[in-house]
């Protein structure tokens, strides 16, 4: 028998789920494995369309990653 416990953080991680284990598991051995989930979240509808624009644009006038980070960094002081 498995269990899988899907956090978006570890700060979720409580004695909660702990108290959980141990009682579904009592004095059986057990093995806990923890990974970082690389995954990204499907995109929406509209950020796919978004993108499919972005291909469409002329690329003469693209802006390198660096180049929209500054600019998104003077126009919002992010």
């Amino acid at each position: 028998m498995y269990t899988t416990y899907h956090l978006t953080s570890a700060q979720e991680l409580s004695t909660e789920i702990l108290e959980s284990i141990k009682a579904t598991y009592k004095t059986k051995p057990i093995t806990i494995i923890v990974e970082e989930d690389n995954s990204y979240p499907a995109l929406t509808n509209e950020e796919q369309q978004i993108l499919e624009e972005r291909l469409k644009e002329d690329e003469n006038t693209y802006l390198t990653a660096g180049e929209s980070i500054s600019q998104l960094k003077n126009k919002y002081g992010i």
